[in-house]
């Protein structure tokens, strides 16, 4: 997601920020199609591209450029075009537009370099029938991690439709990565590292891509496979919040692969206690707290071991330690968990605690993130917990929500600015006589009514989706 309009700066000064970055990555495109990349004109486009880039960052988390028509937007500023702007526009427009980007974001850490073998690219002409695909491609191939792009939108609702395919995708084989991983473990015949190396890449590009579609189907709790499936949303949320926070793709990587594997000491866990139909007794709550230990210990099995990541290790052992230093497993020296853990720690309680499960209903999500938030006897961070809240907005993908209007709504999406996240992108499928909606109607709750000038509805409050026969993951598959 692009932050929104004045998230770092007011809308004055970044409509003459992002017509400055424009101008430099056109004057770059420009000079690496005239000269070769040795020649000064070619370094000293660059070098002004590095600076508006860093000028940019000074005061945003990242740079989100949509280009629509021909307009771009900045950070959801639309930029005003003037006679000595539309040159500079019209440039990159034309650039981003042969190989069919309609979107670009740059987070912080992009370097002159990156942006070399970025705008080398996107100098070059088009390739196939789909030119996006093709340039994806060779993206994943340069060594440009700090800068993502996204397809042009003007055939939204069919790329919708491929972004949500790939995002199933993505989400079936990585909890079919999960499930033979911990079975090959339980099992005691060890498991490859490398399946779930990929898994987790797959993860990140979604994330960074497509974020949206993969975050709604982390609405798809499955009982029967609840270990496999907890451990794939926990991946997901984890690398959504390290985006978020400004984290490069391949700290995205280390971070996903920790969460996939956090609850991997469960696989050496009596059967019984894991499947227990009710609440654990103290004894056997005791057992449990091993889990870490265990899932520490389960990983030096993996196949490939000198290529996990002592982080990912670490996110097994240390998740359930809370912030004041007690939690468990007890250390011989006191011990402060890792960044990575407690970010992980964050996510493994929101979707533990909104999971259905057979001792325990699950949360409204609202009311957990409040308990999170507010409940000091959680243990979470809270600058993690802030953040988090950020990422999925105070009513969260899949929650439930009765309007002012008598409707009822699933939240689609987080509203992107910061002072709407009361007002996310939801999906009514009651009408106000309570009649379903095929196919649901999709609502910005931010959006005015052109009548009044308020906003088309309010959410009144959160409700439990059973009470209305209601299933949210429907709404996301």
């Amino acid at each position: 997601m692009k932050p929104p309009a004045g998230a770092g700066m007011d809308e004055r000064e970044l409509q003459r920020q992002g017509r400055d970055f424009l101008a430099a990555a056109a004057g770059a495109i420009r000079a690496l199609q005239l000269y070769p990349l040795e020649n000064q004109a070619v370094g000293k486009a660059l070098a002004e591209l590095d600076a508006a880039t860093d000028h940019l960052l000074a005061s945003e988390s990242e740079i989100g450029v949509r280009y629509v028509g021909d307009f771009f937007f900045v950070n959801d500023v639309r930029l005003r075009v003037d006679l000595s702007s539309y040159a500079s526009f019209t440039t990159v427009g034309r650039a981003l537009q042969r190989h069919g980007i309609g979107q670009l974001e740059v987070f912080r850490g992009a370097s002159a370099q990156e942006w070399t073998a970025f705008l080398s690219l996107v100098s070059q002409e088009g390739r196939g029938a789909d030119p996006f695909t093709a340039f994806l491609e060779r993206l994943g191939h340069s060594p440009v991690f700090h800068i993502t792009v996204g397809p042009d939108r003007s055939g939204a609702a069919e790329q919708d439709e491929d972004a949500l395919r790939m995002a199933k995708r993505a989400y079936a084989q990585t909890v079919a990565v999960a499930r033979e991983c911990m079975t090959g473990l339980r099992l005691g015949r060890g498991a490859s590292l490398r399946p779930v190396k990929r898994a987790v890449q797959s993860i990140v590009d979604q994330v960074l891509r497509n974020e949206t579609s993969i975050v709604g189907l982390t609405t798809l709790h499955d009982y029967d496979e609840y270990t496999f499936v907890h451990s794939v949303n926990v991946c997901i949320f984890s690398v959504a919040l390290g985006k978020k926070l400004g984290f490069d793709k391949h700290q995205l990587y280390e971070l996903g692969l920790g969460a996939l594997l956090h609850d991997v000491g469960k696989v050496r866990m009596p059967v019984e206690l894991i499947n227990k139909p009710g609440p654990l007794s103290r004894e056997e709550f005791e057992v449990l707290k091993e889990h870490p230990t265990e899932g520490l210990l389960a990983l030096f099995d993996l196949r490939g071991l000198g290529e996990l990541p002592l982080r990912a290790m670490l996110m097994a052992y240390e998740h359930h330690l809370k912030v004041d230093g007690s939690g468990y497993p007890k250390s011989i020296r006191p011990r402060e968990s890792s960044l990575f853990a407690r970010m992980v720690a964050v996510a493994d309680g929101f979707d533990a605690a909104t999971s259905q499960r057979a001792y325990a209903p699950a949360g409204l999500p609202d009311e957990v993130l409040r308990q999170m938030r507010e409940d000091p006897r959680y243990g979470f961070d809270p600058l993690l917990v802030k953040a988090f809240v950020s990422m999925t907005g105070i009513y969260p993908v899949g929650t439930v929500v009765i309007l002012d209007t008598h409707e009822i709504a699933v939240v689609h999406q987080r509203n992107p600015r910061p002072d709407a996240l009361h007002q996310p992108l939801v999906k009514v499928v009651f009408d106000a006589l309570g009649t379903p909606l095929d196919p649901p109607r999709l609502v910005d709750l931010s959006e005015p009514d052109p009548a009044t000038g308020a906003p088309v509805a309010t959410i009144i409050k959160t409700t439990d989706p059973e009470r209305y026969g209601l299933n949210p993951g429907d709404y996301f598959v």
